[in-house]
């Protein structure tokens, strides 16, 4: 049972690699729809396109800081709360400025996943299976791809109005992935390390490893 539980706490933060890979890939069906609906020049679609990508190299250089100084569980409900905003505003987003914008801070939650969630995992896996459910955020990456490309050909383009659909369902994953996160304990390691807690680390201890803490 006490098990389970870390298996259930793994696979939930898992899902920031599922969000990273589902919204780098989700822009590849809205792009030539985009430019078309707002005069695009091809340099300023390739910006549009990059925002995302500016936005993950910022986060993975500073994804550590709210980690260490917040907590892991903090930092990785702000990234779920940031994917959820980053989702709904780019649906919502009346000129390609705002689109920008919010894939820009999007792209900051990808960044700051690709940091946050497998040290996580890492520090609540038991010894002997820490590389296996620690690699189940790489394989959430994929996976996010692919049903990036499955939901962008579900939705397809004969609305003018589509773009905004394939853009915006990424909004009901990452409300998913916060609200998991409820169930989630803080990483005792931060909690030794940065709290003192250590009567709650040695709890948390005692599920990952029984009788070892």
């Amino acid at each position: 049972m006490k098990r389970n539980r870390i298996y259930f706490w793994s696979i939930t933060v898992s899902l920031g690699g599922f969000l990273f890979g589902f919204d780098t890939a989700l822009i590849s069906g809205v792009e030539r729809t985009v430019q078309g609906l707002w005069q695009l020049s091809d340099a300023m679609t390739g910006q549009m396109v990059a925002m995302a990508l500016y936005g993950t190299v910022i986060g993975a250089l500073l994804g550590g800081i709210p980690a260490q100084y917040l907590g892991r569980k903090k930092t990785l409900v702000v990234i779920a709360l940031v994917f959820l905003v980053s989702a709904i505003g780019s649906a919502l987003a009346p000129d390609v400025r705002y689109l920008m914008f919010f894939r820009f801070i999007g792209g900051l939650s990808v960044g700051a996943s690709s940091v946050a969630a497998p040290m996580y995992i890492a520090e609540v896996s038991p010894r002997e299976k820490r590389g296996r459910l620690t690699a189940l955020f790489q394989f959430n990456i994929v996976l996010g791809i692919m049903l990036a490309y499955l939901s962008n050909w579900l939705i397809g383009t004969e609305s003018p109005e589509a773009w905004r659909w394939m853009l915006g369902v990424e909004a009901f994953p990452a409300a998913m992935f916060a609200i998991l996160l409820i169930w989630v304990p803080e990483s005792p390691r931060w909690l030794v390390l940065k709290k003192g807690d250590e009567s709650e680390a040695l709890r948390i201890l005692d599920i990952i490893e029984p009788g070892k803490a």
